[in-house]
């Protein structure tokens, strides 16, 4: 570069850091801007000799990202110092020491979070990406303030990407879709997030992208006419009531036109509601709510409103902190039109989120917001048993979800997410209330688990120290803190089981004179097709092998086998006490959807699925359900861009599938026999009573019971138990 070049360039960096120091949301003193200065001297000699793909000097970068954190997201000087030295750690000489001498323990801390984020590998399978969004989830627990500003930092990356090859940018859009633009969502960035969605359909699909955006270009003069008209309308009744506001219209993302074009199947000029108005108006903390309901009267005496599409954010705002009134009403030329009713202090939280709270909360209130979000979700982050794709899946769809709000019988409002049942509810309030769970009445009446909340419901959560978790449980419950607990759970129960079908075995084995040790379980695991021998022992305890399965094992214990199973050991030796997160079995059945339904589907070709692996459905246009892996190269892409078209599915083992069966008792009527049948069933090993019919007459009783068992094996061991019980005279199977 020419003396001229290096000189102009470094007059523009100094522009670049007044113009930080200017816009900065917080206030800043003399103290933050000493330190910010050092942060800018060392970040600046640390990428003295580093140039970004479009050849700028590097140092533009970070001090873009600080702009960004200080304007845009309106954090405070340590954040603004932590943007500016990010990368430093990560590319220089500097370390994480004299960061911490230089700046203090804090900065070095946010630093360190970033620096362990920026080692995390970029080219890999899906489910090594999934073990990584994890460990940079993690990161939350060190700091918040290091996701907002790898947020900002993802961000200005996606606005300077044109330099970069097109599978780069295509590889880095999915990824912004997939966990950043979610991440922003949550904290409250919702500016942010919509840019981020736009960005990376501009990279995602380019033609579809640039198509929507020239129509929206196209259309601004009609658009700012019809919010002129709408303002026209109701102008006069607000000045009339002497309020100081303002009236702007939004048109809506380009990512939420497209969203909507592929969910409602239209185009462009077939969508009604493209556009929002926003009237945000002047007001101290003391009126806002009563001035926000005066402003929806008086828009509501113009123009009819939508009943059903009324959100009240402000007497219950979200957990992000946005608070406005939204409605939808018949605007001018009979169009529908979303109107946002905001004070400027809403307006701030909902552009700046969770920082906007520093300007108008105090002391311990400052952080209760997202301390809240993130004590809901340590629990989720930090269980570290889970497969890392479910995991960031399951994260991820807490991060999406809308919000409900419910009642506790004492009047307590609780927040959960769109879609949450009673479970998900009872686990909210303690994981000892959830594990207990028998039932739940919703507004005072008695309800399946599986029961859809809606906002407004309350709730009252019936507990028995007899009652636990079951398989069902996970069809039930949608809160990634619910799902860990119930899957721990039932982790635990089938270890349980097995260690009563290990004792089971070791009896059965010793009237067939064969001692139970690790050659004969290894000699029985391959016999029986089986991968571990805690599934071996589960399987006995649970009665899918039985009696006369495991005299067969012991009939073919001879001599004539010895060597074959000697050279099968060899090659697959199987531990004894594998612990598994799941007890892997004869996966060779395919269910879709809560339901777990059968539906025809065909294996993709780009992953080759085969049974037992981690899998979900595709609803593809022209062929029906493809079955991809939940690591296929593809799967990114497709759950970032079509999501609603996303169908989960897993396989199971036909044989530990579950029956229904009915059972017909006779006998002598008597007092607290029906008590004696019931404590028999509900004692009895894995049986689910589901219906009970009993009716007498002259001294006799008929009636019926419907189980749900896994095997034949168990149902016959229950008609033998059923029989024992003094007065029954028959059991028989209808």
């Amino acid at each position: 570069m020419t003396q001229a070049a290096i000189e102009k360039e470094n007059k523009e960096i100094a522009k670049q850091y007044k113009e930080l120091l200017r816009i900065s949301y917080q206030t800043l003193s003399d103290d933050d801007k000493k330190l910010i200065r050092s942060a800018f001297e060392v970040a600046v000699d640390a990428h003295k000799e580093q140039r970004r793909k479009s050849g700028e000097a590097y140092i533009f970068h970070p001090i873009a990202v600080a702009k960004i954190v200080a304007s845009e997201i309106g954090l405070d000087a340590t954040s603004i110092a932590s943007a500016l030295l990010h990368d430093v750690v990560e590319d220089s000489d500097y370390t994480l020491d004299d960061i911490d001498r230089m700046f203090g323990e804090t900065v070095a801390r946010i630093v360190n979070g970033l620096t362990k984020i920026a080692h995390l590998k970029k080219d890999m399978s899906t489910s090594q990406q999934a073990e990584n969004y994890r460990k940079m989830l993690l990161t939350l627990h060190d700091d918040v303030r290091v996701i907002i500003i790898k947020i900002a930092d993802r961000y200005h990356n996606m606005l300077t990407m044109d330099s970069m090859p097109e599978h780069k940018q295509v590889q880095m859009a999915s990824e912004t879709l997939f966990i950043y633009a979610p991440l922003a969502h949550r904290i409250g960035l919702y500016n942010i997030k919509t840019d981020l969605e736009d960005l990376s359909l501009k990279y995602t699909e380019q033609e579809v992208y640039q198509d929507i955006y020239k129509k929206i270009e196209g259309s601004k003069e009609e658009q700012q006419a019809y919010i002129d008209s709408f303002s026209n309308t109701i102008d006069k009744s607000l000045l009339k009531e002497k309020l100081n506001y303002t009236i702007k219209g939004r048109m809506k993302s380009i990512f939420s036109i497209r969203k909507k074009m592929k969910v409602q199947n239209v185009v462009f000029h077939e969508i009604y509601d493209k556009f929002a108005i926003r009237i945000i108006y002047k007001s101290d903390i003391k009126n806002e709510k009563f001035l926000a309901w005066k402003i929806y009267s008086i828009v509501t005496d113009h123009f009819t409103p939508n009943p059903v599409r009324l959100r009240d954010w402000i007497s219950s705002p979200k957990s992000t902190g946005y608070e406005a009134l939204h409605i939808t009403v018949m605007g001018p030329e009979g169009k529908w039109v979303e109107v946002q009713i905001r004070s400027e202090r809403m307006h701030e939280i909902a552009e700046k989120g969770y920082a906007a709270h520093f300007k108008y909360k105090h002391g311990d209130q400052k952080e209760q917001g997202i301390e809240i979000w993130l004590n809901r979700l340590q629990e989720a982050l930090e269980n570290a048993s889970t497969n890392a794709v479910d995991f960031v899946e399951e994260f991820k769809l807490n991060l999406y979800s809308k919000e409900i709000f419910v009642f506790t019988p004492k009047g307590e409002l609780k927040s959960l997410p769109k879609g949450a049942t009673p479970l998900d509810f009872a686990f909210n309030i303690h994981t000892e209330v959830g594990m207990r769970t028998r039932g739940a009445r919703v507004n005072g009446k008695l309800v399946p688990l599986n029961t859809t909340l809606n906002s407004g419901d309350q709730l009252e959560i019936i507990t028995s120290n007899q009652a636990k978790p079951n398989q069902n449980w996970l069809d039930y419950a949608t809160t990634a803190r619910a799902r860990t607990k119930i899957k721990s759970s039932l982790r635990e129960e089938k270890k349980s089981i097995a260690l009563e079908g290990k004792e089971v075995l070791r009896r059965k084995l010793k009237s067939q004179k064969i001692n139970l040790n690790e050659d004969t379980i290894n000699k029985m695991v391959i016999f029986f097709k089986l991968k571990t021998s805690l599934d071996l022992f589960y399987r006995i305890g649970t009665g899918a092998i039985n009696n006369q399965m495991i005299k067969d094992f012991a009939s073919s214990y001879s001599n004539a086998f010895i060597s074959f199973f000697k050279n099968k050991i060899r090659r697959n030796p199987i531990p004894e006490d594998i612990d598994k997160d799941e007890i892997t079995s004869k996966f060779d059945m395919l269910v879709f959807g809560k339901e777990e339904e059968k539906l025809d589907y065909t294996l993709s070709q780009c992953c080759n699925p085969i049974p037992g692996d981690q899998v979900f459905g595709f609803v593809s246009v022209n062929e029906g359900i493809k079955v991809h892996k939940k690591n296929c190269p593809n799967a990114i892409s497709l759950q970032a861009n079509y999501a609603y078209r996303i169908i989960s599915a897993k396989w199971i083992d036909s044989s530990q599938e579950e029956f229904r069966s009915e059972i017909k008792l006779t006998g002598i009527d008597d007092l607290g026999l029906i008590s004696e049948i019931t404590d028999m069933i509900s004692g009895n090993m894995h049986v689910d009573m589901r219906n009970i019919n009993f009716s007498t007459d002259g001294g006799t009783f008929t009636g019926s019971i419907t189980v749900v068992v896994k095997n034949n094996s168990i149902l016959k061991k229950l008609m033998t138990n059923l029989k024992q019980i003094g007065g029954i005279d028959k059991v028989t199977r209808i």
